[in-house]
């Protein structure tokens, strides 16, 4: 018989890979897993370029230089971002008092 809720009962169809325990020799039962980012993808999220993934669109680059050779759903930061020279980190707000806002 099939389950339609999760209950605890039935074992789901799609376990968490970062929550499943690993089961290899050299790392204990019940350790959590860690995926592996590459450097370009850890410097892919820190870009400024970068246009988060949404409505089932995958994260791409925006750069004016870049996208039209990249495209957005085929965009691999393994072969952009680890050299890019258009890379800049994103700016973040800089926090200012009301007395900037003087008229």
């Amino acid at each position: 018989m099939a389950y339609n809720f999760n209950n605890g009962d039935a074992p789901s169809a799609h376990p968490d890979p970062l929550t499943t325990s690993a089961k290899t020799p050299d790392a204990g039962e019940g350790t959590p897993l860690e995926p592996e980012l590459s450097e370009a993808l850890v410097r892919f999220r820190a870009c400024r370029w970068m246009q988060p993934a949404e409505s089932g669109n995958p994260a791409f680059c925006t750069h004016r230089e870049v996208k039209p050779y990249a495209g957005s759903s085929t965009f691999d930061p393994d072969a952009w971002c680890l050299d890019c020279s258009h890379y800049k980190l994103k700016r973040v707000p800089k926090k200012r008092s009301p007395d900037d806002y003087q008229y």
